[in-house]
């Protein structure tokens, strides 16, 4: 996939909205093949990139953390 976005899962401290605007950038940039999309594009563009965000956050915020062994 893009090697230029991050792992935001179980980031200290957690991830930012910034943090997660500029996944989502990335991964819609990738998908469409543009750095910058045209004006007749930009609006279908913005509206991905809202709404990756958007999903990536609520999938950000209902992972649980994985246990870990107690130590004894």
């Amino acid at each position: 996939m893009c090697r230029s976005i991050k792992t935001l899962r179980g980031m200290e401290p957690p991830p930012t909205q910034d943090d997660i605007h500029a996944a989502a950038l990335q991964f819609v940039r990738k998908l469409s093949g543009y750095r910058q999309p045209s004006a007749a594009n930009g609006p279908a563009f913005d509206a991905a990139v809202t709404e990756i965000s958007d999903a990536a956050a609520r999938l950000l915020d209902g992972l649980v953390a994985p246990r870990r062994a107690a130590a004894g």
